[in-house]
């Protein structure tokens, strides 16, 4: 059910400590943490703590968590140094997207030139 841990799902697991992950922010209702295959220097996953497949989901479902996701996302951006420079907040949605895992997801990609990407 959206909104509700999922037994099965590789972030809620991660959420919930029971996989480890590298951390690089957390608050009460996300988590950030290192992208184990990055596409650039900056790659960094943000995620609502609550489950939702996806981020058109989650903003309908649960608007404040969708804010915090992208408040975070900003926050990762200026830890990581990326801030001024420019950087890309992507969510994939749907496995034609490139989406792997179905809980909502901010990817914060940043560190190199990303004008080529679309």
């Amino acid at each position: 059910m959206a909104g509700e841990a999922q037994p099965d799902c590789l972030f809620c697991k991660i959420a919930a400590g029971e996989i480890p992950a590298t951390v690089v922010r957390e608050t009460d209702t996300t988590l950030a943490f290192r992208d184990i295959n990055p596409q650039a220097p900056t790659h960094v996953l943000v995620i609502p703590r609550v489950h939702y497949p996806n981020a058109a989901e989650l903003a309908a479902g649960d608007p404040g968590a969708a804010a915090d996701v992208l408040r975070e996302a900003g926050e990762v951006a200026a830890r990581e140094k990326v801030d001024g420079s420019g950087y890309r907040i992507v969510f994939n949605t749907g496995s034609g997207a490139g989406q792997t895992v179905f809980h909502a997801h901010a990817h914060v990609l940043g560190g190199r030139d990303l004008q080529r990407l679309v």
